[in-house]
């Protein structure tokens, strides 16, 4: 994720003034800047399928909060200090076992105009909330008024991380479309893989890693904190953590801004069937891009698009220099990839040509950094995460039966993305436990008035939409 200056003077510059707000969106490709004010001490928030909400009240006031526990600061790089606290792994049991959730802080440059602590969360699941907030630069006028704060989210980063991914390689060179049987039993076998290690290794952690917890630890930085109230910028799944925390602490509110909002309304392959939508429409953006400007393609990109896809099928596109073949489900991630950012589409075009060619590298790396692949060939921990969480805040099938035919469906009007993105959900219907399904932050919640709408990125379409 990437601050976007636009987004910037339109959004977060305007939390500073009390009683002003303004909301736009950073949609991918195809971002339209959108601004709204408000009067002092009123609330505006975007409906869950929308891609932008803001609320905002009072500013925000330190104080020392009863039973909150004490930070121990650290200085660490850059201007930052460093801290953890210890939460509960089960709020019905505070007495029991507990997660170090990982801080970053760099106080406000202003003390004698300091506003409050704003704490930010840049998606996922599975993004570090503290590498995002040391590596992004925001505007002055936000430094000077904020200390701005991360948190790594249980089980995410530096946050008593999951490390269950040792089969990740092993699913991606699996085709992710079905066209037999001995398809199915590959791509359930990795899978399952993949779940079982996760399940043997954190059987009594993975109940708990839902979001419905990461806002009831968002609270307990809050008490940590000394504040009565937060200011909150979540990008992504960081408006799910959002939303939950206005639902359970909307007195704790100060401000709020959530760009590319998720929809909880829906299930989870409803959703994954408007990703698909989503991707599709960022697609035809690229595609269009790319024919109006001789973007270096040989053909029409669609129809460059669908040989590469073909080809990968009919065998993996061989790739010397990254020493892995760019398989189905490698050119399905260096779609997904490249897509999330128009910045990235010289990449994917190179990548596509060099692919037409018979060189996968190009697709390969992409695929790389979607996983965040390091030089020494491991990954973060975000893909464990990213279904650990995915799969407890949605309700999923149990019969991995029936993703693989809602795939077919999805596939049918998304034929480039569809059948890909939605059987990556085929470990929700092998994840142990019972699903805790999040719920949207509606007007029904005292204080907060009706939604406003905006656009989406494609990872968080403005209408999730089914293929049934």
């Amino acid at each position: 994720m990437t601050f976007d200056r636009r987004w910037a003077r339109s959004a977060l510059a305007t939390l500073l003034a009390a009683g002003a707000l303004a909301a736009c969106s950073t949609s991918g490709s195809d971002a339209t800047p959108k601004t709204t004010t408000t009067v002092a001490r009123t609330t505006t928030t975007a409906e869950p399928d929308r891609s932008t909400t803001s609320t905002t009240e009072a500013a925000a006031t330190t104080t020392t909060v009863p039973g909150a526990k004490e930070l121990d600061w650290k200085d660490c790089d850059g201007g930052f200090e460093c801290a953890t606290l210890e939460v509960p792994v089960d709020y019905k049991d505070p007495e029991g076992d507990t997660i170090a959730l990982a801080l970053a802080r760099r106080p406000a440059t202003d003390p004698s105009e300091r506003i409050g602590s704003l704490l930010m969360n840049p998606g996922g699941p599975g993004g570090s909330a503290v590498d995002f907030i040391e590596g992004s630069p925001l505007p002055s006028e936000l430094t000077k008024r904020f200390d701005i704060v991360g948190f790594d989210p249980r089980g995410v980063g530096r946050s008593d991380p999951l490390d269950c991914r040792s089969h990740l390689q092993e699913i991606y060179q699996v085709d992710p479309t079905m066209e037999d049987q001995a398809d199915k039993d590959a791509y359930l076998k990795a899978s399952k893989a993949f779940v079982d290690e996760c399940a043997k290794k954190y059987k009594d952690l993975l109940p708990f890693l839902g979001t419905v917890n990461v806002a009831r630890d968002m609270d307990e930085v809050r008490k940590a904190l000394g504040e009565e109230k937060i200011t909150y910028v979540g990008y992504s799944y960081g408006t799910s953590i959002g939303q939950q925390y206005a639902k359970a602490f909307p007195t704790h509110v100060r401000a709020m801004v959530l760009d590319g909002v998720v929809d909880s309304s829906v299930s989870g392959l409803q959703a994954a069937a408007g990703q698909a939508k989503g991707f599709t429409r960022a697609l035809d953006n690229f595609v269009a891009a790319c024919d109006a400007n001789d973007c270096g393609l040989k053909e029409p990109a669609a129809q460059v698009i669908d040989e590469v896809i073909a080809d990968a099928e009919q065998a993996p596109i061989p790739a010397k220099r990254a020493g892995r073949p760019a398989t189905p489900g490698v050119v399905a991630l260096a779609l997904g990839q490249a897509l999330y950012s128009e910045t990235l589409w010289p990449q994917l075009a190179r990548a596509l040509q060099q692919a037409a060619t018979g060189n996968g590298n190009g697709l390969v790396g992409l695929a790389d950094q979607y996983l965040q692949r390091q030089p020494d060939g491991s990954y973060p921990n975000g893909f464990e995460i990213y279904f650990a969480v995915s799969c407890l805040d949605s309700p999923w099938p149990k019969d991995p039966n029936e993703v693989f035919t809602y795939a077919k469906l999805v596939a049918a009007q998304y034929p480039r993305v569809g059948e890909a993105l939605v059987n990556d959900y085929v470990r929700c219907a092998l994840w142990p436990g019972k699903p805790q399904p999040v719920t949207p932050l509606t007007a029904a919640v005292k204080g907060l008035p009706p939604p406003w709408w905006s656009s989406a990125p494609p990872a968080t379409p403005p209408r999730p939409t089914s293929p049934a």
